[in-house]
């Protein structure tokens, strides 16, 4: 990842300042990891790179510094990002939390959270949803490739590839975390530029570094799920988080906004929020999380 200036948190939504909530008010259950930075571009860095690595959408990128996502960024160019995410809620002892839509991972541990940027299923090869166990591991994978992959192949006109050994050709990177969903893993990549998209055949893809960094802190055995909300809302010591992706699978047709506005008031919070910055989030869709409204002590979790 290249390096980062300037690293003190810009803020997030000028239109909204609020107080911190004390450590022992009663708050929503999400939380938030990310934030927004600073950043001098390097030699051949571009719009989409950035996002990929960080976790940013090419148009979010764009419309924060006024550059177009298909031009050439200047060496030292510096730009503003922001990869600030809800993380989505867990029943207890479940450690892992993959939302599609967001495009992100999330390992839990406590009450400390860190996030991923990660490349998950294609519109017409979506990620299976639903609770999982990490059921096995392996450095250096052999891909053994499925008969569904082969039939894309000679639909395709490419040479039918049975196994993939290990090394710089293997799209599972180095290293493999099978789930118990079918075929269905995490594991690395060798086209590190095609994290943070809808991407894979339903894999959950990581860049090289990143899976380096998850791999040891999950053994067999952990718990987690894969979700789908393209909407989420979270109440933290810094305030009230509304964060708004496309549904790319298509598969909620609710009113965004009223969405919104639904579960805030169901969680007390409809007076704190300012209703014309969350019909901003929600017709942006830019897919960070980005603050809304002050929090308070005493409202009610979500769920």
């Amino acid at each position: 990842m290249a390096a980062t200036v300037n690293l003190a948190v810009v803020s997030l939504a000028a239109a909204v300042t609020c107080a911190a909530v004390g450590e022992g008010g009663n708050q929503l259950s999400s939380r938030t990891t990310g934030g927004a930075f600073a950043h001098a571009a390097a030699r051949g860095e571009s719009v989409s790179s950035l996002g990929a690595r960080h976790g940013i959408s090419d148009r979010a990128i764009a419309d924060a510094n006024g550059v177009k996502p298909d031009r050439a960024i200047a060496p030292g160019t510096t730009l503003r990002l922001d990869n600030r995410h809800i993380v989505p809620v867990l029943e207890a002892g479940a450690a892992i939390a993959i939302n599609v839509p967001q495009r992100m991972l999330f390992l839990i541990d406590g009450g400390a959270a860190v996030g991923y940027p990660v490349a998950v299923g294609r519109r017409d090869w979506p990620t299976p949803l639903g609770d999982f166990t990490v059921i096995g591991k392996e450095e250096d994978p052999t891909w053994d490739v499925p008969a569904s992959i082969q039939a894309e192949m000679r639909r395709e006109g490419r040479a039918v590839v049975q196994k993939v050994p290990p090394g710089p050709a293997n799209p599972l990177g180095r290293f493999w975390m099978g789930l118990s969903l079918g075929s269905v893993g995490i594991h690395g990549t060798n086209a590190p530029a095609s994290i943070f998209r809808h991407a894979t055949h339903g894999c959950i893809r990581l860049h090289p570094d990143d899976i380096a960094r998850l791999y040891p802190l999950v053994p067999v055995g952990t718990r987690g799920r894969v979700v789908y909300e393209p909407i989420l809302l979270a109440a933290t010591p810094e305030g009230i988080f509304l964060e708004v992706h496309p549904d790319v699978y298509g598969r909620t047709r609710r009113n965004a906004l009223l969405y919104v506005r639904e579960t805030a008031m169901a969680a007390g919070l409809g007076d704190l929020i300012d209703w014309n910055e969350a019909a901003a989030v929600v017709r942006d869709r830019h897919g960070v999380a980005r603050l809304i409204g002050c929090a308070r002590q005493g409202a009610r979790p979500m769920r």
